[in-house]
């Protein structure tokens, strides 16, 4: 929740008492037989079995399947969506889906609604709380195209276990957006940060804030299990296909002490302290989602799921363009507010310190970038030898496998559960020289809470044959030597090396990058740390024409760089003399004719494409005409660089040669889809908000 250097105080008036004895059975007995097949080494399950009751890692579930959409966000305070997941959120409400946002904290903070300009202003934190909520009616009116002071039906819904929670929703023709205000307190008389202490001891329990104004007049006590059974409950009603978080598992960041301070950051880490507790507890609670659906043999819910960076945001360069930044902040003016508007609401209109040009000019930086934590391209995509695609994801936490029902039809048959869950969304692959695939995922080994291990690993499918079957699943470890550390690697990115090898790659916690490399026998290193400089993740691992491995990757001055000397050797950390221009996304690799690498990628903050090349023939930089925003991809076809991204308005676009040609109807990208080269020419395969793969083929119109 983006305040101006207040949120860490330790002030607040709800309670947070111990109790003798836990009243409720942990949730982390719910999730042990998640986890206890997980350790290093130990991963692997039968090839297929039936459904257990535990959120069982073992393939053959049935996977429920539907055409409707629903986007659920579980936020830590008010205008976490706003300044975080925008404009993802705004491009999902444009093609009608319905919006679901979740709100666990009051977002009370002192009770000082702080108004510019003004030295000191009366404490009230039920009035603080409500004002934020207004800020929040009118920045979601105005994005549901309706003037901001557009009345919102209120009302009180019963969620699990007794408990109670202010509901407002509003409607423009087929759109919707529901608000539901859990309103647990922030901080307490006796605890520094009360949503982390919930976290970690199962012995406490938290009191909510009634909002003034608000239709619940009661308050009530949460304590862990309370709240993870709520979550549970609002996604068994709501069954979204899309579930928004933000970051579990935050970077690493030893920022000095007026700066965190300042910026409100948890100490040694690059976000607050709340954001990460509420990811934590919506992780947990998808896991328990998916082990109370699947039990007794139901069907696995069939949702994605992704998490955003936080303040993460501050230490990195920024990458939304001018007219899409103005967009995204143009929603928090209706959220700040002004003392002087009048909404019809006395506790106040808005979050006033944050209104007018403030997420602008605010030196923080927050609005002025959107990251995922587990970037990447989804699905990973695969053709087959009788040109078929197979597109491999995560659905419902677990690894699935579409295949298309004929070459070039545009269709999927039914996904086919590959289990391995829970795992992060987004997967790596690597095809072997004799056909067969390997898939990469990162596994939630541990997330129980309450003083439990959470703890993190890499995954391994591999294919028994071509086309066929997979391997029992089994563990890679984790670079990092402890769990809190481990916590902090990024999405597993695999490239097949022309000596048959095959090279794996994580960002560490160091923000550099480690590597494990399979023979040609199948047999795994060690893992190694490869040196160099601070990266964001989203690796792109290519192999060039000499048959060397690369590894490019975005820091925060330029394109950092990993290479082997010669083939079969060492990829190391190669020093970069600065002449590229600082990426705000992920660098897309294509191996060029003359055995060098094209890079292409979007300048930090800037609309066009830049292209560069390293090693062959090198040439200075080069603006290519692709305006738009997001990470691009890239391959070579006979007419040159084919290029795939998102226009300004967020839709899917190609670039064939010279010709531009968008996805502009049938079809809405979810994240950001995979490009693949086959018989049918350049090919985008994404996912769409329904949590259903699409293909679109260009070159024959065809989009399905």
């Amino acid at each position: 929740m983006p305040r101006t250097g207040r949120e860490g105080a330790p002030d607040g008036d709800g309670t947070l008492r111990h109790r003798p004895r836990p009243r409720r059975r942990s949730v982390v007995a719910a999730l042990t037989a998640v986890a206890g097949a997980t350790a290093l080494g130990a991963c692997s399950v039968p090839s297929r079995r039936r459904p257990t009751a535990g959120a069982d890692p073992a393939p053959g579930m049935p996977i429920a399947s539907t055409h409707r959409a629903q986007l659920m966000q579980i936020l830590a305070h008010p205008d976490d969506d706003l300044y975080f997941m925008n404009p993802d959120t705004q491009r999902m409400l444009d093609a009608g889906v319905p919006l679901v946002c979740v709100y666990v904290t009051a977002g009370e903070h002192d009770g000082k609604n702080h108004i510019p300009g003004r030295h000191e202003v009366p404490a009230d934190k039920e009035a603080y709380s409500s004002a934020r909520h207004q800020g929040l009616r009118q920045a979601y009116a105005t994005l549901l195209g309706l003037d901001r002071f557009t009345d919102w039906s209120k009302g009180v819904v019963t969620l699990r276990r007794d408990h109670e929670a202010e509901i407002n929703t509003l409607t423009n023709g087929n759109r919707r957006v529901e608000l539901i205000f859990l309103n647990l307190a922030m901080h307490t008389s006796r605890r520094y940060m009360a949503l982390p202490s919930l976290w970690h001891d199962r012995e406490l329990s938290l009191s909510t804030v009634v909002a003034k104004d608000s239709p619940l007049r009661r308050s009530s006590s949460y304590d862990y299990d309370d709240l993870v059974d709520v979550l549970v409950g609002l996604m068994q009603r709501y069954r979204p296909t899309v579930v928004q978080t933000l970051d579990p598992d935050p970077d690493i960041q030893h920022s000095d002490e007026e700066t965190r301070k300042r910026d409100s950051e948890q100490r040694g880490y690059s976000d607050h302290a709340d954001h990460t507790a509420v990811a934590s507890f919506s992780w947990a609670s998808m896991v328990r989602w998916v082990a109370e659906t699947t039990k007794d043999g139901g069907r696995v819910p069939g949702f994605v799921a992704t998490a955003f960076r936080g303040y993460y945001n501050r230490h990195w360069p920024k990458n939304l363009p001018a007219k899409v930044l103005q967009e995204k902040a143009a929603h928090l003016v209706p959220y700040g507010a002004a003392p002087d508007w009048e909404c019809g609401n006395p506790s106040g209109c808005g979050d006033y310190n944050v209104g007018g040009t403030r997420p602008l000019t605010n030196k923080k930086g927050w609005v002025r970038a959107t990251h995922h934590r587990y970037p990447g391209a989804r699905p990973v995509v695969a053709t087959e030898a009788d040109g078929r695609l197979t597109a491999y994801g995560v659905l419902g936490l677990r690894a699935v496998r579409w295949q298309e029902t004929q070459r070039g039809s545009g269709l999927w048959g039914d996904p086919d559960d590959l289990g391995g869950g829970p795992l992060a969304p987004a997967l790596g692959a690597a095809t072997l020289k004799d056909g067969r695939q390997l898939v990469f995922g990162l596994r939630f080994a541990d997330i129980g809470g309450h003083g439990g291990r959470n703890r993190r690993e890499v995954v391994l499918l591999e294919q028994r044959a071509p086309g066929g079957d997979f391997l029992p699943w089994s563990g890679l470890g984790n670079p990092e030597r402890d769990d809190d550390r481990g916590r902090r690697i990024g999405v597993p990115v695999a490239v097949t090396a022309a000596d048959g090898r095959v090279h794996l790659f994580v960002r560490n916690a160091d923000k550099g990058i480690s590597t494990r490399v399979r023979d040609t026998a199948g047999r795994w290193d060690r893992w190694r740390g490869l040196g160099g400089e601070e990266v964001q993740d989203g690796l792109s691992a290519v192999v060039d024409g000499t048959g060397r491995v690369h590894v490019f990757a975005a820091g925060r001055d330029t394109v950092h760089h990993w290479t082997q000397d010669i083939r079969s050797g060492e990829v190391t950390f190669r020093p970069h003399s600065g002449e590229l221009p600082v990426p705000g996304d992920a660098v897309a690799a294509l191996p060029s004719a003359d055995s060098g690498i094209e890079l292409y990628y979007r300048k930090a903050t800037a609309v066009p494409v830049i292209a560069a090349r390293v090693g062959g023939a090198s040439s200075r930089p080069r603006k290519e005409k692709f305006d738009g925003y997001g990470p691009v991809s890239a391959a070579m076809s006979p007419g040159g660089p084919v290029l795939l991204g998102r226009d300004l308005r967020g839709r899917v676009q190609l670039r064939i040669g010279k010709r531009l040609v968008t996805l502009d109807q049938g079809t809405d990208a979810l994240y950001f889809p995979t490009l693949t080269m086959g018989r049918s020419g350049a090919t985008a395969v994404g996912m769409g908000p329904d949590a259903q793969p699409w293909i679109w083929y260009p070159e024959t119109g065809t989009a399905g």
